[in-house]
């Protein structure tokens, strides 16, 4: 079992069923977590990268399964900010010293390509990397919001088995979250996608093929969270997904994409007390505080109990900073763009 972690950490290269076999392995979590930390360390070193999160709208078209945002959700208090309010939110965030912008939405068709190229292009004035996080839309779209300036788009796939996916995603196409994925990649965009762990019906087959996926496709990011059962979502009585199998979701992706930026998700510090810093000693090197501020803050409900709800953006951060510091680490400076070692991963 430990030559397995060895050959990871070695290789980078897994097969199916070695993967399948680690996922499996509740007695190895430990020893993959700190072949991921000492892997984490030589790819990303110490430097965690915070990532300023505004929330701008939780009104979406889509129905997911398990989203608190689906589209007939009648228990949520809607909200929408004015394409002024996200700037002036950049605003705050680049004077609490945020290097990055991520600007995340349910797929509200109100912001049209047009609306959201203002708001990069504004945002981007203010010397920050820009991160969009709108779902799916069209090719177009996606070169326009790139000219105007976005480095990075985040768009989970949550899972790559594709009749589960459009089971838990009605209406919605596989093939085309694919498509999505495929188009920002050749638009020169930081690609961030990710699974959630613990969905009805998903096995660790299929979460080995997620890994399999995000190496195929040299993801950028990977965001990986437990699904935690939302109460007014057709899964809200199903039991939430397995911490110690999503951290090691987390150390297995580290070691097979080592120089990759990994964050500790705020579904895992929401799932389990103190689950981001577990995280962060398991292979994860960003951490994203919401700078989101009043209601919205509040109302962008993904799924209940999300830890920090009722801070502010400065508090948020100063916390983490703190925290990161209780754990030898440090905030990273800098954009945070990916730092590509192929030769050490024998890709040259």
């Amino acid at each position: 079992m430990h030559s397995l972690i060895q050959k990871a950490a070695r290789s980078h290269r897994l097969s199916l069923e070695e993967l399948t076999f680690l996922l499996s392995a509740a007695e190895l979590t430990e020893d993959l977590a700190a072949a991921a930390d000492e892997a984490r360390k030589r790819y990303v070193g110490d430097g965690v990268h915070l990532r300023g999160l505004i929330e701008f709208s939780n009104i979406c078209r889509q129905n997911c399964c398990y989203c608190g945002l689906r589209r007939d959700n009648q228990h949520l208090q809607r909200y929408r900010l004015e394409p002024t309010e996200i700037v002036k939110l950049a605003e705050n965030a680049k004077a609490l010293g945020f290097a990055t912008i991520v600007v995340q939405g349910g797929e509200d068709v109100f912001f049209t390509a047009e609306i959201l190229a203002e708001v990069v292009t504004a945002i981007k004035k203010l010397d920050v990397a820009v991160t969009l996080s709108v779902g799916e839309r069209s090719r177009q779209d996606y070169q326009l919001w790139r000219e105007a300036g976005a480095d990075r788009y985040l768009l989970r796939i949550e899972t790559t088995d594709a009749s589960l996916y459009e089971k838990l995603d009605p209406g919605m196409s596989h093939a085309n979250r694919r498509r999505c994925l495929q188009d920002l990649k050749e638009l020169g965009y930081e690609v961030g996608t990710g699974s959630l762990v613990g969905l009805p019906g998903q096995g660790l087959e299929s979460l080995a093929q997620d890994i399999l996926f995000f190496q195929e496709i040299d993801a950028d990011m990977l965001g990986i969270g437990p699904f935690i059962p939302n109460p007014d979502t057709p899964l809200g009585h199903e039991p939430p997904g397995d911490f110690p199998l999503t951290r090691r979701m987390v150390s297995l992706i580290r070691l097979l994409i080592p120089d990759a930026n990994i964050p500790a998700t705020t579904a895992m510090g929401t799932i389990l007390p103190g689950g981001r810093e577990i995280a962060l000693a398991s292979g994860a090197n960003v951490v994203m505080p919401n700078v989101t501020v009043g209601e919205a803050r509040l109302n962008y409900a993904l799924y209940p109990g999300k830890i920090c709800a009722n801070d502010s953006p400065a508090k948020c951060r100063s916390c983490m900073e703190g925290r990161l510091r209780s754990m030898g680490r440090f905030v990273a400076t800098g954009q945070g763009f990916r730092q590509r070692n192929t030769t050490e991963r024998g890709l040259s």
